[in-house]
């Protein structure tokens, strides 16, 4: 993997570069839909291609190590030939999953056990398993194994989480020298800085992460309930330390207002559950802000879902009210026409920022735009 940085917006942190990879060339700013289970959800492969003009999309490494397992994936050839995707792919590395399962899990040394929620069986994820997991899987970027600390967290337990997540780390990077790829082209290790919201600890973080020398590097551990001034100022904080020459990927950020915000802080790739989510809840981003479709004030408004010219061609040929309609009547099409709006709608307002960086009109752009994203309709 090779990232080309193009330009800085003079007025901000904003820039605008080129990542290459085995599977493609990727333009950023990026965002980056989420596939937890193969797909991204409601979204077939060549609608991904054509309407939202995905350039990479996520995999879950526990979901797909769970279901359908890597018997079945290397079968497959790996993930890019299992579910018919030639673009990029990035692999969390697990460490979220597990933060997640707090009640089913143990942390120590060695990695982190957690009890699978399907069926409660015992599994190991280890800095070498998460690893070989994602060698399975055969993502063009593999995430490094870390453990994310809840927030609120202690300064001691975020300092002693730094800690083991900067060893496995090492591990982690170890690991990937003394393996090999599984289907002939590149897999990427990125490091994760973590460190809570204590900005002593991101520093530390940050300057242990960029001496591993990995291609990229990505922020972690935010958007976990900690408050938005708080992540806006860890973000800076991280990209002001992290290498300028290589991207940053801050992860499971976020709504359309904190992406504009946090490229303009010097982030470069994001990726979020969000869009997708609260489509199937009838909740879609527009330019002039947030509509819950399911409102009766939508039941008899024909003009289209969205005018935009970047909008999906789906939005711009049914109206509000049919939308209306297929979530009122729960039919499946619905979700499915939301998500595209909201995928298309993410990927098209990166496209603009990238745009504005490259003409040098990012910050003023920025700001008029935000306030109208946040805006409920």
């Amino acid at each position: 993997m090779t990232f080309d940085l193009q330009y800085t917006d003079t007025q901000s942190d904003a820039r605008a570069g080129m990542l290459a990879t085995d599977h493609g060339t990727i333009e950023t700013p990026i965002f980056m839909p989420v596939g937890t289970l193969g797909t991204v959800k409601g979204v077939h492969q060549r609608e991904l291609k054509e309407q939202v003009r995905a350039q990479i999309i996520l995999g879950n490494t526990y979901h797909l190590y769970l279901r359908p397992g890597m018997e079945v994936m290397e079968a497959a050839g790996g993930l890019h030939n299992f579910m018919q995707w030639d673009g990029p792919i990035l692999t969390d590395s697990g460490g979220y999953q597990v933060y997640s399962l707090a009640h089913r899990r143990k942390i120590t040394e060695e990695g982190a056990t957690f009890a699978s929620h399907i069926d409660g069986s015992r599994h190991l994820f280890s800095p070498e398993s998460s690893l070989g997991i994602q060698r399975s899987i055969g993502a063009d970027i593999v995430m490094a194994f870390d453990e994310c600390p809840p927030y609120p967290s202690t300064r001691e337990y975020t300092q002693t989480s730094m800690h083991l997540t900067h060893r496995w780390l090492e591990r982690c990077v170890t690991f990937m020298q003394e393996s090999k790829p599984l289907y002939g082209h590149t897999q990427t290790l990125l490091p994760i800085v973590q460190g809570g919201s204590f900005d002593d600890l991101r520093t530390q973080s940050c300057e242990f992460i960029a001496g591993q020398d990995q291609p990229g590097n990505a922020i972690g551990g935010l958007s976990v309930g900690e408050p938005i001034p708080d992540m806006y100022r860890i973000a800076k904080l991280c990209c002001d330390i992290l290498p300028k020459a290589k991207p940053r990927y801050l992860m499971g950020v976020g709504t359309p207002a904190n992406l504009l915000e946090c490229i303009g802080r010097g982030v470069d790739m994001f990726d979020c559950v969000l869009p997708s989510r609260n489509a199937r809840h009838g909740m879609l981003y527009t330019r002039r802000g947030i509509l819950n479709i399911r409102n009766a004030r939508w039941k008899n408004d024909h003009s289209p879902i969205d005018a935009d010219a970047d909008a999906a061609p789906t939005s711009r040929v049914h109206s509000k009210a049919y939308l209306c309609h297929l979530f009122r009547t729960n039919e499946l099409l619905g979700p499915q026409l939301a998500s595209l709006h909201n995928l298309a709608f993410y990927l098209a307002l990166v496209r603009e920022a990238r745009r504005r960086i490259l003409d040098d009109s990012f910050a003023a752009w920025k700001e008029a735009m935000v306030p109208a994203l946040e805006q409920r309709l």
